[in-house]
Parts: structure tokens; C-alpha cells; sequence
């Protein structure tokens, strides 16, 4: 384990994606609300495992792509998050340590096996996930090292783990510490359907907690029942110290105080999957803030990470970050 200085690290769900195709009707067929994330039991995802077609299993998890890309971008990054010690865990923690991300986290020697999301992707590329949390739903303020957070610049935390209890004690034990440090939070509205359960919660977070706020156009409208992006920006924009909207191939809006930046997405070869866009967007506007780059800047990083994430199946990047970035980060640094 390290003691040095982090740019960023995730505490979220620790969790391995299987991806299959699938046509409109079998999510019909299916009860599944395209574009959504459902929780699902054992037994459900045992079910769907074996109602997809042929599929792709990678390393997953909201916050886990997010470090992922940082380690892409060449960010000093860590995670924090609960596997089990089966097969699917250790897939899971090779693969963030081969990135060289500090994941010190033991498995659990019981319990629940290791999480996984089973994801459909649809011929318009949305992504729809049924997520069994599986270990990583045991996750708790005991796995936080305190230290970790302590030098870390910024910890990043998704909306996902507001569903199980005892990850709010996490969240809130990281936030304690990474304030009392000096460090800043960045939290992550992560689905519309995830707003609609903890509504009012994530907008005491918005005002008092969070320091960073990621969401796309869909969660931020969901936050405060609006129908129209610009008034929900402008409610958002009192709450938080920086607040990152992402509006797909819209590109994304950066708004600090009386800052506001339009930043066009990344043009993408081809749009094949989705899963991840978020993620990876957070990923480089993460690393671009550790790094004391402009805002504008980081939104850059975020759409270019986006970009190379979406042009393939899995939300992990396979090409180098730092390489796509070289020209962006050239400019400025």
C-alpha cells in the first residue's frame, strides 16, 4: 500500500459488466425501461443471465470506470469498494491494478458473491442496466481508510451508493474526512431513477456536501422537476462550488460561480455502446481539475474520454487517454 500524494479516488460499487445486444422488443418482453438501471436480486439476474444472448464480461462500476480513466489520463488514483474472493472479484481487482490504481480493499471470505450489472445494448446503442449488487452492497464506513481520503485531492462518489444503508456512512465518512483535510468531494447523480428515490437528500448533498457535481441533462432535470435544462442550471449553479452537465452529443456546460462554459462533445467515429459515457467524462474532467487546469479544459478531457469510450463495447477505455489528450494537454500544461 502507498502513503504518496492521489489525484482522485472512487469509492463505489465494485462490479463486472456482461454485455449483450438486444433488440427493442426483448426489453418489452422483458419489463426492462430502456436507458434505466434497476436493482435486481440473485435470482433475477440469474434469470436474465440466462435469457441474453452471447456477451462480453469487463471490469465495471460506475466509480471504478471513472479511476480507471484517471489512471488512463496518468492520474495517481485509488478505489474503494467491496468484492468477493471468487472469480469475478479477483477479474475485478487485477484489472484495476494493472492500471495501477490503489485498490487495498480486502474480498470477503463470505457473503454474497462479487456484483455484476448485466447490460443490453440496443441497436441505437442506449445501454440498459439491471444491476445485482451482490459484495459490493456490504460496503461500509469501515472500508474507508481514513489516510486514503486524507491525501487525495479529490474523492469521487456515485449516486448509486446512496442505495444501500450502510454506503451512506461510507459517503459520509469520506466527505468528514476530505473536508476536515482540505480535499474536495465530487459526488455523481449517476441515473434518473436513482434522483427519484433520494430526491431530496441528493439536493441537501448539492447544497452542502458536494463540492464537484457531475449529471447529465436527464438527472438534473429529474433533481428539480423541471422540464426546461437552463432553469434546472440555474438552480444547481447556487448549490455547488463546480457543477459538470453532460448533453451527449450536445457536448457539456461547466458552471463555477459566474463562470459558464459550452464545451462540444468529441466527434465520434462510431457510436457503438453507450455504457460509460458519464464515467469517462468524469474521468477527465477529474484528472484535468487534480492538475489545476482550466475549466474549460477539463470539460475538453471529459469529451475526449467520452468520445474514445462510446466507440466500443465495455465503459473502459481501451486506448491510451493520455495519448488522445497529448495536443489538449500540450496547450495548456
Amino acid at each position: 500500500m502507498s502513503d504518496g500524494p492521489l489525484d482522485v479516488v472512487g469509492i463505489g460499487n465494485a462490479i463486472v459488466d456482461v454485455l449483450s445486444h438486444a433488440d427493442d422488443e426483448f426489453l418489452v418482453r422483458e419489463g426492462l425501461v430502456k436507458g434505466s438501471m434497476a436493482l435486481i436480486d440473485t435470482s433475477r439476474a440469474e434469470t436474465l443471465y440466462q435469457l441474453m444472448g452471447p456477451g462480453i464480461e469487463v471490469s465495471g462500476g460506475s466509480a471504478a470506470n471513472t479511476i480507471a480513466g484517471v489512471a488512463g489520463f496518468g492520474g495517481k488514483a485509488g478505489f474503494v469498494g467491496r468484492t468477493r474472493d471468487d472469480q469475478l472479484g479477483a477479474v475485478f481487482a487485477h484489472d484495476l491494478r494493472s492500471l495501477g490504481v490503489e485498490f487495498d480493499v480486502p474480498p470477503a471470505a463470505d457473503g454474497p458473491p462479487t456484483g455484476r450489472c448485466l447490460i443490453l445494448v440496443t441497436p441505437d446503442a442506449q445501454r440498459t442496466l439491471n444491476t445485482y449488487l451482490g459484495a459490493g452492497g456490504d460496503l461500509g464506513p469501515d472500508d474507508v481508510d481514513a489516510s486514503m481520503v486524507a491525501r487525495t485531492q479529490i474523492t469521487y462518489l456515485e449516486g448509486y451508493l446512496w442505495d444501500p444503508p450502510a454506503a451512506k456512512e461510507a459517503f459520509r465518512k469520506a466527505s468528514d474526512i476530505a473536508h476536515a483535510s482540505g480535499r474536495k468531494i465530487a459526488f455523481s447523480l449517476s441515473d434518473s431513477f436513482c434522483v427519484d428515490r433520494w430526491r431530496e437528500e441528493f439536493i441537501q448533498l448539492a447544497e452542502h456536501e458536494i463540492d464537484v457535481l457531475f449529471a447529465n441533462e436527464d438527472e438534473i432535470k429529474s433533481l428539480y422537476q423541471t422540464a426546461s435544462f437552463d432553469d434546472a442550471l440555474q438552480h444547481v449553479r447556487g448549490h455547488c462550488e463546480i457543477v459538470a452537465l453532460t448533453r451527449s452529443d450536445k457536448g457539456s456546460v461547466v458552471v463555477s460561480g459566474d463562470e459558464v462554459h459550452v464545451i462540444d462533445a468529441e466527434p465520434a467515429k462510431l457510436v457503438v455502446d453507450t455504457t460509460g459515457a458519464g464515467d469517462l467524462y468524469a474521468a477527465g474532467f477529474l484528472f484535468g481539475l487534480s492538475r489545476g487546469l482550466d475549466l474549460y479544459v477539463c470539460g475538453q478531457l471529459g469529451s475526449i474520454a467520452a468520445s474514445e469510450v462510446i466507440s466500443h463495447m465495455g465503459a473502459r477505455p481501451e486506448m491510451s487517454l493520455a495519448e488522445l489528450a497529448r495536443d489538449t494537454l500540450n496547450a495548456v500544461i
